[in-house]
């Protein structure tokens, strides 16, 4: 009687050219933001009652979700950054291919929110003097010279903006050890700049500040500098990630009941985010964990990674679609506008706004930012066909001349 050898549980390595668990995560990220958008945002939590203002209230931390892109965007590049570092054409490669992903829908937008300013159909919420900060990726600082924030998704993409100026240098002329010094730093000094900000100026303004919001990039990339470390263990990274989620969700929770952490109070201010970092820290080396186990479906969800894949486009949109909604029925269906209380005229303006600014990402997506994309793979396809040609010619012209 033959015995059935037992069959060997494929593990893919973590860290791969593509990750599409991770899109999953990016869906999670911007649903939260559009729910927050499109409910909270709008009405008063507190005028509801029952189930409708617990959902009213869960809405309202749709703002994590900005978080977690942070998390993601500091692990993401800086892995890219490392993989590059030793490139002759390092920043020309890294640059090209941010500029063509980012910006043609990021100046498209601001074309449009030009244009409706000289029309009435947005309210006038966005002044020129924004739009001139906006284009020079300062969105977030318009308050340090006495300009609103206007559109406020903005803000976070001159954060990242920032980080894509600083980081590349610091990563190319350092060793990997200074690296994980100076993102450690960045992390442990972040909490410190908000207390100050907190100290010496506004709330409302300082949520907006780079030095603010720096440490969740700064984790995301220590975690891209972790991963990378000959040897390590799944099992150890289980663990670890269990512990940190654990720890910071219930830590979160429990100073919640007590109203320890008021985001109010300069404690709260300065340590929320940084229990809020850590625990979505864990849960990206989780969802890296499982979806290169054979459980990938768990996180591997294509409605999820839907959102994922058109999370750009529509983190920029969605926004431009609600004050449109807002003033349209406020022309021509007054009755249908968003009154506190009214929890029906909420949820419509959700599906009609909300909704479209779905399609129109999406075909964003499809027919606009995917031009530019190919223009970023055919330059990058180009420069490896070219270095593989040249490799070649070298092994030749080597065999030659030990041949001779």
């Amino acid at each position: 009687m033959h015995s059935q050898t037992p069959v060997a549980v494929i593990e893919q390595p973590l860290l791969r050219a593509r990750m599409p668990e991770l899109d999953s995560l990016r869906g999670i990220a911007i649903l939260l933001v559009l729910f927050l958008h499109g409910f909270a945002y709008v009405a008063d939590p507190s005028s509801f009652t029952g189930l409708r203002r617990e959902f009213m209230v869960l809405t309202s931390y749709g703002w994590i979700g900005v978080q977690l892109f942070f998390v993601l965007s500091g692990f993401l590049i800086t892995g890219i950054l490392l993989e590059s570092k030793l490139r002759p054409d390092y920043y020309r490669r890294f640059y090209t291919r941010r500029a063509l992903r980012i910006l043609p829908a990021y100046y498209g937008l601001l074309l449009i929110l030009l244009a409706l300013n000289q029309t009435s159909w947005l309210g006038h919420r966005t002044g020129l003097p924004f739009l001139l900060f906006s284009f020079a990726y300062l969105s977030n600082v318009t308050p340090l010279f006495g300009v609103p924030i206007q559109y406020t998704v903005l803000w976070s993409l001159a954060v990242e903006e920032h980080f894509y100026l600083v980081w590349p240098m610091i990563v190319r002329n350092i060793s990997r050890r200074a690296l994980a010094f100076v993102g450690l730093g960045v992390f442990l000094s972040a909490p410190i700049l908000r207390a100050f900000t907190m100290r010496f100026g506004s709330l409302t303004n300082g949520n907006f500040y780079t030095w603010c919001n720096a440490d969740g990039l700064a984790l995301g990339a220590l975690l891209a500098m972790a991963l990378r470390v000959p040897d390590i263990g799944r099992r150890l990274l289980w663990g670890l990630s269990l512990f940190v989620a654990a720890f910071s969700g219930a830590t979160l929770v429990a100073a919640a009941k007590v109203n320890a952490l008021a985001w109010a109070s300069t404690s709260g201010f300065a340590l929320r985010l940084t229990l809020l970092n850590s625990g979505f820290a864990a849960l990206l080396v989780l969802t890296l964990l499982l979806g290169t186990a054979p459980s990938s479906f768990v996180v591997n969800i294509p409605f999820l990674r839907f959102f994922g894949e058109i999370s750009y486009g529509l983190y920029l949109l969605h926004m431009l679609f609600f004050y449109g909604y807002e003033e349209t029925v406020k022309r021509y269906w007054p009755s249908l506008g968003v009154v506190n209380g009214q929890f029906g005229n909420v949820v419509l303006q959700f599906l009609c706004a909300g909704g479209a600014s779905i399609i129109v990402a999406t075909l964003s997506r499809r027919c606009f930012e995917e031009y530019f994309l190919s223009l970023k793979d055919g330059r990058s396809g180009k420069a490896e066909r070219r270095s593989k040609e040249l490799r070649l010619r070298q092994t030749c012209d080597l065999n030659a001349t030990v041949s001779s």
